[in-house]
């Protein structure tokens, strides 16, 4: 038995696909072209086809005509194996007729082609080449769009692929998908993208598929009558496909599509059914509280004791994320409705589990061992996320585990939560596509998680730091709980209270202080008018004992200049001033 390739996540790099025209195909591959009132490019679509390289004998195709008001007919030139069908009854679309080509395919490829386009001759075979080296790969052709007023023969149709000179076919139109074109330039032609992203360049113009892989996913959504092509793209996705856009395989477009006439109006139409139908888009499911026919995520919970289950369902519910699906796990058919003890019935926890979400529209309840449901609700989330009853996610868990996961395009998280006799109890994160990319490249008793790792990964975290608990003794409350939202605003709302009265006690004590302030600026105000009053004493008084001190000095100088002026007196001649006194010898 040949190992199939395994190729990690998006990176299809590990395929050496052969050179064109230098290998020799043996997969057989059905060419489907859905047509409404196409006859004209029908025709070249059909001439292209009978001059491909890819080998007539390996080839054939199915046209389905979608209702068309003149019925379609097959030309003169088609390629060995054509054959023309009209859908049944019951629908119409693009959808509706793929599907139908998709039931008269015998090819183990089926490629779809848009009733106008003119491929290349190297078309079919390039993308075929892929998928001779593995069994999972969805390839995507190249497009040219041309808007010629005159459209060629079939013949000159015909012989231009054939001689390999469609270039000069039709003038090329500067339309392009540069979206699309962006987002494989931008990552390394694809092998880069994380899943969330590589799914978008799925564009059905021209693609070919595993016939197998195809059918075991449903086929196509019929009741949808356009972005078909993008709800296809993410349920392969989940299938665990890659991409793979070839630049070679390139292909004439005739005319251009809607998307590039009237992008305003398509998107109008589109978004409300693929946001119902494609939660990676997450822009178009910004409405809290909506319920979507495909969750984000599908959280699973086996049954297990009343209490237990609904607490960690509850704790599911309120999370931050609220496009969560809660899928309750047990044998609920063997809950029968005859007499019975109604407190001593052994099935008493799984009853009371039943009644309690029976009617709830966020949960399901689901036997494991019942087949996959058929239609619409066998479309699965991007992730699954299992958690043992009686343990509690906080409300952001979900969402910050998500966001983990999506950081590195991983395959699952493994949360520790504790660590029985029976072992460690985990609750566990897994990316839908991981399991199933595993699910198709394992050989048989080979763990599937060593798979996934190899694949995308596998990563151990602490349930706890990542807000796991268990649930509370006393469960369900009698009181509602407070939800965690309120409870954090009352708690800021008491720091406001509490800050407000600290805010108007600083007010009060600034204005003591103002206060304060003033008064000593009057102070200051009266103190300086003292001072200067006493400076105006002190100047004056100054003053006035400079004056008596100049004139005593003046009297001075006076006194002793007067006495220097006068002669002086004869001894015994007394004194001015002074009285003569009686002597000896007078008489």
């Amino acid at each position: 038995m040949t190992r199939i390739p395994r190729i990690r996540r998006q990176d299809f790099g590990v395929l050496t696909p052969p050179p064109l025209g230098g290998w020799s195909p043996t997969l057989t591959v059905t060419v489907v072209i859905p047509a409404h009132d196409r006859q004209q490019t029908l025709d070249l679509t059909l001439a292209a086809l009978s001059a491909q390289s890819y080998p007539a004998e390996l080839m054939d195709v199915v046209v389905v005509d979608d209702g068309s008001a003149v019925p379609l007919r097959l030309p003169e030139l088609v390629p060995d194996g054509t054959k023309l069908i009209s859908s049944p009854p019951g629908g119409w679309g693009r959808a509706w007729a793929l599907q139908a080509g998709l039931e008269a395919a015998t090819g183990e490829v089926v490629l779809v082609l848009d009733a106008d386009m003119v491929p290349h001759r190297r078309h079919v075979e390039a993308q075929l080449r892929w998928h001779h080296l593995a069994p999972y790969v969805v390839t995507l052709g190249w497009i040219d769009f041309t808007v010629a007023d005159r459209l060629p023969s079939p013949e000159r149709v015909r012989a231009a692929v054939r001689d390999g000179e469609e270039d000069g076919l039709f003038p090329l139109s500067p339309h392009r998908h540069d979206w699309a074109e962006k987002i494989i330039q931008d990552h390394d032609g694809l092998r880069t993208a994380p899943s969330s992203l590589a799914t978008r360049i799925h564009v059905g113009a021209t693609a070919a598929y595993p016939a197998a892989l195809l059918r075991s996913i449903g086929g196509l959504d019929t009741s949808l009558v356009l972005a078909e092509d993008t709800e296809l793209g993410y349920r392969l996705t989940q299938a665990g496909v890659v991409f793979v856009p070839d630049p070679q395989a390139r292909a004439w477009h005739l005319g251009l599509p809607t998307a590039m006439r009237d992008m305003a109006a398509l998107k109008r139409y589109n978004d409300p059914y693929v946001a119902d139908r494609v939660p990676y888009r997450r822009y178009l499911r910004t409405d809290a509280g909506r319920q979507w026919l495909v969750p984000y995520v599908d959280a699973v919970v086996p049954a297990g004791a009343y209490e237990d289950v609904r607490a960690t369902v509850d704790g599911l519910l309120a999370g931050s994320l609220p496009d969560v699906r809660v899928t309750v796990e047990g044998p609920w058919a063997s809950l029968g409705a005859g007499r019975r003890s109604p407190l001593r019935d052994p099935d008493l926890d799984l009853r009371l589990v039943h009644a309690t979400f029976e009617h709830d529209a966020r949960v399901r309840l689901a036997d494991p061992a019942a087949p996959p449901p058929a239609g619409p609700e066998r479309v699965v989330a991007p992730f699954r996320l299992t958690v043992p009853p009686g343990w509690m996610p906080r409300a952001d868990t979900v969402e910050r585990l998500v966001g983990r996961l999506e950081e590195d395009d991983g395959g699952v998280l493994c949360l520790a939560l504790d660590e029985t006799e029976g072992g460690v109890l985990v609750a566990r994160l897994e990316r839908a596509s991981a399991l199933s990319r595993a699910a198709l490249v394992a050989e048989p008793g080979e763990p599937l998680d060593d798979v996934v790792d190899e694949l995308f990964g596998v990563e151990w975290l602490d349930g706890a730091e990542w807000g796991f608990t268990r649930r509370p003794a006393g469960y369900p409350p009698r009181r509602r709980p407070v939800p965690e939202a309120e409870r954090l605003a009352a708690q800021r709302e008491k720091e406001i209270a509490r800050l407000r009265e600290r805010a108007a006690a600083l007010r009060a004590e600034l204005a003591e202080v103002r206060r304060q302030a003033g008064k000593s600026e009057r102070d200051a105000a009266r103190w300086r008018e003292k001072a200067e009053a006493w400076r105006r004493e002190a100047v004056r008084l100054a003053r006035t004992q400079n004056r008596t001190v100049i004139t005593r000095a003046v009297r001075r100088m006076r006194d002793l200049a007067s006495r220097t002026a006068s002669p002086p007196a004869p001894r015994g001649a007394s004194r001015p001033g002074r009285r003569q006194e009686d002597g000896p010898g007078t008489s």
